[in-house]
Parts: C-alpha cells; structure tokens; sequence
C-alpha cells in the first residue's frame, strides 16, 4: 500500500511539530511520500512564513536586497532546526536561499521559499530525498497545469521508497518558478498521489476534517465522516476552507480517496472523501452548509430576451473585457442575474454602460453586499421537501432570500441573502437540519 502525506502549515509551524510529523510517519511504513507547506502561524498574532516572504519581495523591489522580514524568515527556520534536532547547516541554505530570492528578483519565487526550505529540513531529519518541485511540476504557457507533470513525477520518484516533495510551486513554460494560488501545497500532494499510484492521499492539518458548518457561527457542528467528490467541490468552493477546492482534480481521474486528518489528533476518525461511484450517502439529506460573503448581483430584465440570439453571450463579452468572471447565472424567461465577488468589480459604472450599450435592456440594476449559502447534500434529491423545510427556516428568521439557485444535479441550493443577515441564516438553516444531531 502506497499513502502519500500532505502537511499543512499549522503541522510544520515549528520544531515540536516537525517530531510530530516524524512520529506520524513512524508509525505506518505505507506513509511513503511527504509534501510540505511553509511553516505557518505558532500562536494567534504571528506571521505566515508566505506572508513573511511576500514582504521580502517587496523589500527587495524596493532595495535590492533581503531585509527585516527575511530575518524573520531565517529565524523561523533556525528555530524549527534547532526543536527538532535536524542535523543540517541551515546558516548556509539560509543564505543561498537570499542569494537567489535577490537574484531572481519575482514574487512568485520568493513566495515558494518557504515550501522549498521546510522540505530541505524535513528530508534532512527523516534523512530522505528531497524533491525540488520545480524539477516536476510544470506549468504550460497558458500558466496551467502541464499534462507530462504526472510522468515527470513518476519517473522521478521511481526507485525511491521514500521522498519528500515541496508543495505549493512549479516551474512555467520560460523556466520560471510559479506557485499554485494560496493553500496550493493541497493540489501538490494531489499530484503526487496520482503520480505514483497511490491508495490513499492522506491530508494532515490543524482540524479533524470537515464540519457540517463554520465552527465561527456554529457552536460545535456536527462532523461529516465522508464526503463525495461532487460534495467537497461544492463545499470547499464556497468556503469551507479545509482543503483547496482545486485538489479535487488530479486524483478524481485515478479514483483516490482523500483523508483529512488531525496532525494534532492523529487518533481522531477525520472525513474520508471517496469517488462517487464508490460513495455511499449519509442517512441524513444534507451534508454540510458553507458560505461566502461580498457579491454584487448584476441584475438585467428585458422582455422577450429568451428570443433574442446571442443576448447572453455579448454581456459575456463585456465582463470579459473588464476581466470579470461570475460565480452564478440566475435567470427567468426575462430575467438574469451575474453573481459577481464584489473584489473582482472595477469601475461599476462603465460595466453597466457597456452592458447597455451591447443588450439595451429594459432594466439593469445592482444589488451589492449579498451573501451565498450553499446547502449540500446528495440526500436532496431523495429526500421530499428538503426546499420546503430550507425556506421555511430562513422564513422564521425574517430573513428576506434575495437569490435562489439550485445546479441540476440537485447536488446543492444556494440562497443569497444580505451580508448582515449571514451569521443569522447559517445558524438557522444548520438549526433545520441538524439540530436534532
């Protein structure tokens, strides 16, 4: 059996949890192969070593040369060294690593040091093989993932029985290094898994799996114990931060299972999420709520617009143009809405030109500050009345539903309401359905 291990931030934050990671490990010999994140925060009110690294670059921009947030960088490193006990000459990786984040000179390198020197150290105290990431994963010249990065990553690891691996970064098509969005050391461990033909992706972070709803509006929500594919896409996009929503990809193909486990709670069951062919639904209808909050709905009315050919695709040009993607389509007969993150607008006042320009509606309006809530669950669509019962809760709040979606898989409804009624609606719509747990 072949498990590779992912782990986050929190689990190599400092030098105890590198001899927690050792001891994980340790105590199954199919934990094979190990991706790294940049050591995290240690206590509320310390810095990311990312972030830490984003802040060298500009001091470098600005000067030349690595300041006060690199020495920062070094000290977290000299300090996991130094708990642990790893037998390696950090003074010299330390400015090497300096040396080449000032000769470089791109954001996007300075930012993967971080995963680069915490699997340098890790492989030096599991006294392994360490895997330049660069040196497997790579990016095409449309800045997507390249095909042959699975192959690559094959042959490099072939023969080795154990390695680690850093996360988070590749090399583009020019020879540049490039990272994943933030959290993208999930995606690495993914490709890994797929790689080598793993049995199971093991990630290893700060929480016992997925919960049922946000423990920051919920008082202790009840755990989900497995997840479909199709599920975690859906919750992780709209906000359940346990996993990047894009880690899904590499191992659906290969039909690898993913565990989410507790580096702090290695005995705690976690949420196991399978293939769909092989998942079977919990008892209960729905599985989790997630949600974000800060859209702007664009909202257009235009009689007979379901006549009119090509309507929908020059509002499309138009976003396009200002680079603008769209979260949801609602529509009626006469009716469509483009749920936009309120971040993503520019100027909104020449969007809603150009659109009246391209369509001529009979009505174009804005609705900012709204919040999506996505209900989720494959038991839906088996389940008679599960609608009813959701509106039914918000009603009693004296929440007014501004949106409704629902995909057409029945996977999911999605209700937007005001940011101001957010908390309220999570709370009363977890209440509904899970309150008899």
């Amino acid at each position: 059996m072949i498990k590779v291990c992912k782990f986050g931030g929190t689990s190599m934050s400092d030098g105890i949890n590198f001899l927690r990671v050792k001891n994980i490990l340790g105590v199954d010999p199919a934990r094979r192969y190990v991706v790294v994140s940049a050591p995290g925060k240690r206590f509320s009110g310390d810095s990311k070593v990312t972030d830490l690294l984003y802040e060298t670059y500009e001091e470098v921009k600005e000067g030349g040369h690595v300041g006060k947030s690199f020495a920062k960088v070094a000290e977290r490193f000299r300090g996991i060294v130094r708990e642990a006990g790893v037998s390696i000459d950090i003074e010299a990786l330390l400015f090497e690593t300096a040396q080449a984040i000032e000769e470089d000179g791109s954001v996007d390198f300075a930012a993967s040091r971080g995963e680069f020197l915490a699997g340098r150290i890790m492989a030096a105290f599991l006294d392994i093989p360490f895997i330049d990431a660069r040196d497997v994963v790579k990016f095409n010249e449309g800045g997507r993932l390249d095909p042959r990065t699975y192959e690559l990553c094959r042959e490099r690891l072939h023969g080795m029985r154990r390695a680690v691996v850093a996360g988070f970064y590749g090399e583009d098509a020019e020879g540049h290094v490039k990272t994943f969005s933030r959290g993208g050391s999930d995606i690495t461990g993914a490709i890994v898994a797929r790689a080598v033909g793993a049995d199971l992706y093991e990630n290893w972070t700060d929480v016992s799996g997925f919960l049922a709803c946000d423990p920051n509006i919920v008082t202790s929500p009840a755990g989900i114990p497995r997840l479909s594919y199709k599920e975690l896409r859906e919750l992780s996009y709209m906000g359940a931060n346990v996993l990047h929503s894009e880690a899904i990809f590499p191992v659906r193909e290969a039909g690898i299972p993913i565990h989410i486990k507790n580096t702090f709670r290695p005995e705690d069951e976690g949420t196991v999420i399978l293939p769909d062919k092989n998942f079977i639904p919990l008892p209960r209808p729905v599985t989790g709520i997630a949600g974000k909050k800060n859209f702007t709905v664009l909202y257009l009315e235009k009689s007979l617009m379901n006549t009119e050919v090509g309507f929908t695709y020059r509002v499309l040009e138009v976003l396009q143009r200002h680079y603008i993607s769209f979260e949801h389509i609602p529509s009626g007969i006469d009716t469509m809405s483009f749920v936009i993150d309120t971040d993503q607008l520019p100027d909104l006042e020449v969007v809603e030109r150009e659109i009246s320009e391209a369509v001529e509606p009979d009505r174009i309006g804005v609705i900012p500050g709204i919040a999506l809530i996505a209900v989720v669950g494959h038991g839906m669509s088996r389940n008679v009345g599960i609608s009813a019962r959701l509106f039914t809760a918000i009603a009693r709040t004296g929440v007014n539903v501004r949106m409704i979606d629902q995909g057409s898989s029945e996977l999911n409804i999605i209700v937007g309401v005001e940011n101001v009624h957010y908390e309220r609606t999570v709370r009363a719509v977890y209440e509904e359905f899970f309150g008899e747990n």
